[in-house]
């Protein structure tokens, strides 16, 4: 038989759908497990928009491959309000998650990847299948693994004329951490020095904790793809809808992915475009839900941080979404004498002894010498959750008897591990 030759060869599955595969066999075979793998959100759709899709059910037609226009239009608006600069219909394009739109990106764009060091799983997989060159820019854990304007600037200094995209997260996937507005300024002031195609991944953007998100595209409106869609703070991942939002001088770009979209996934789904109408356009009952939504997660993730700081854990606050990116460096020369030499050992090691199924941070571009984990705490049942709140806030309940009552799961699989390390 001939031998098949594949272009990705040796390119596993994607880490975090796997570990959500591995913990169902797990659950399968009657082990307990606490699920801190895959990052989907807990929450249910908001009913507007739930009830937004019941009505359109009906619709059948192939859309235009940017979008349905009144999408487009409600995006456009959504945008310039929390940005506050005026954005067009036009300017905007839909597709079948932001994910897929970010694979077209780098179809299109002939330039190098540049990310930080660590980041979302699938950016550089993407550039690899593609073949484009991936350049990893260093963080540090003091600065909560967060990119830096040093950083940048230095990068591109080297070879100041040559075309990249650089992509930023925040918050951040896996961290949690988020940037500020110097942040933020200082990293807009490089890129538009040196001409930087800026893609900034917001899809987190709404679960900021305390509901402050900026985005960068305010200090560099100009060079800057914002990059959103339903799948976080809808609770919509598998509605799979994603948009990208461009500056006009990005048009062409833009008009270069519409059409590899046209020879791929022809158009998004016709009656998730209609009902992402709803979410995007401002409406009472969904800021309620995510006042909610993000106050369970911020009370939930500085629990959760608290739980293994105490057992000596070095942990970077939460300020958005609902990750976690621990350091367990501390604990190498304990963790060598059980064989422990990186974070995948550290991974499958904790999931044997505990239960506990989270990603090591090497899949997220992390030097594997580095022994942190990304812990998505998001195994509970939100609707739940969003129910129990109401009561909650007039009840004089404190925060952790609300959360062992709705996440008993995550605090429990906190606390087992936070119980590991100090037998360590």
């Amino acid at each position: 038989m001939t031998s098949l030759n594949l272009n990705i060869s040796g390119l596993p599955k994607s880490a975090t759908l796997a570990i959500n595969e591995r913990s169902r066999e797990l659950r399968r075979k009657g082990v307990k497990i606490y699920n801190f793998g895959l990052g989907q959100s807990p929450f249910p759709v908001p009913e507007p928009v739930c009830q937004a899709l019941r009505e359109n059910a009906h619709q059948k037609d192939y859309l235009a491959v940017e979008g349905l226009p009144e999408l487009r239009q409600a995006v456009a608006e959504y945008q310039s309000r929390k940005v506050g600069y005026p954005y067009k219909a036009d300017q905007v394009l839909v597709g079948p998650g932001s994910k897929e739109l970010m694979f077209l990106m780098q179809l299109v764009y002939y330039g190098d990847l540049v990310i930080p060091n660590p980041s979302w799983v699938s950016y550089a997989p993407q550039a690899q299948i593609i073949g484009r060159q991936v350049r990893w820019l260093s963080t540090r854990a003091d600065n909560n693994w967060m990119l830096s304007a040093d950083t940048l600037e230095e990068h591109c200094r080297v070879d100041p004329d040559r075309p990249r995209l650089v992509i930023i997260n925040y918050p951040s996937n896996p961290t949690g951490a988020t940037l500020d507005e110097k942040q933020l300024r200082d990293i807009a002031e490089v890129a538009r020095k040196y001409g930087v195609v800026l893609l900034s991944d917001e899809i987190y953007g709404e679960l900021h904790h305390d509901g402050k998100h900026q985005s960068i595209a305010q200090y560099y409106p100009e060079g800057t793809i914002i990059s959103h869609g339903l799948s976080k703070w809808c609770g919509a991942g598998g509605w799979r809808l994603g948009t990208f939002l461009f500056p006009e001088n990005h048009m062409k770009l833009m008009n270069g992915m519409a059409v590899a979209a046209s020879e791929t996934f022809t158009s998004t789904s016709t009656p998730i475009q209609y009902a992402a109408v709803k979410a995007y356009r401002e409406n009472p009952e969904i800021e309620e839900y995510l006042t909610k939504a993000r106050h369970i997660l911020k009370m939930l993730g500085q629990s959760v941080i608290a739980s293994l700081q105490s057992a000596g854990v070095t942990v970077p606050q939460a300020e958005g979404g609902f990750y976690l990116f621990p350091d367990f460096s501390a604990f190498r020369e304990s963790l060598l004498k059980k064989s422990v030499k990186n974070s995948k050992d550290l991974a499958e090691y904790i999931l044997d002894r505990t239960g506990i199924a989270c990603l090591s941070g090497s899949v997220f571009g992390c030097p594997l010498k580095v022994l942190s984990l990304r812990m998505a705490y998001v195994d509970f049942d939100g609707e739940e959750a969003l129910r129990a709140y109401d009561v909650f806030r007039v009840s004089g309940q404190s925060d952790e008897d609300f959360l062992r009552q709705v996440c008993p799961n995550v605090i429990e699989g906190a606390q087992r591990l936070a119980d590991e390390v100090r037998s360590w």
